[in-house]
């Protein structure tokens, strides 16, 4: 296995970021070890994990009231740890702010896919839960690839 840990990065680390490590977290045959984080680009407080992402959590058997945002630092870079952004703009930011890391790929990007991850951030609680099915499809679809590593 190439990668022993993942990394996933949204903005804040209180809603995308949080939600796509949860769910690596509940599908991931975690036998085959791999440290799962979440981070943000933009963390000015640590703050918790989104509501409306903490009550479609418990609803899926994931629990983020313990969460606090934590901000991607210059450690978190290593040949064994991929870093799954949510949108081009923060592959760009990554780069331009840690100009040597390395295995940074957007979430959409590793899957095969074209676009960005866009933030459910300002939608009711039903766009919560469209928004938690389609980053499912795609964590599913991270899985499936790294499984194919083994």
């Amino acid at each position: 296995m190439r990668y022993k840990k993942i990394i996933f990065v949204c903005r804040t680390n209180t809603t995308r970021s949080v939600l796509a490590a949860g769910i690596f977290r509940k599908y991931w045959d975690m036998t085959r070890f791999i440290s799962v984080q979440s981070r943000g680009l933009v963390v000015l407080f640590p703050e918790p994990a989104n509501a409306k992402v903490i009550e479609v959590g418990k609803k899926k058997r994931m629990f983020f009231e313990a969460h606090t945002a934590t901000q991607l630092a210059q450690d978190d870079f290593a040949d064994s740890t991929l870093i799954l952004v949510m949108t081009e703009q923060y592959k760009k930011k990554v780069y331009e702010e840690f100009p040597t890391a390395i295995n940074v790929y957007t979430l959409k990007e590793f899957i095969g896919e074209l676009g960005d991850v866009d933030d459910p951030y300002g939608r009711d609680l039903q766009g919560y839960w469209d928004f938690a099915a389609e980053m499912e499809r795609m964590i599913l679809k991270v899985i499936e690839r790294l499984e194919n590593d083994f």
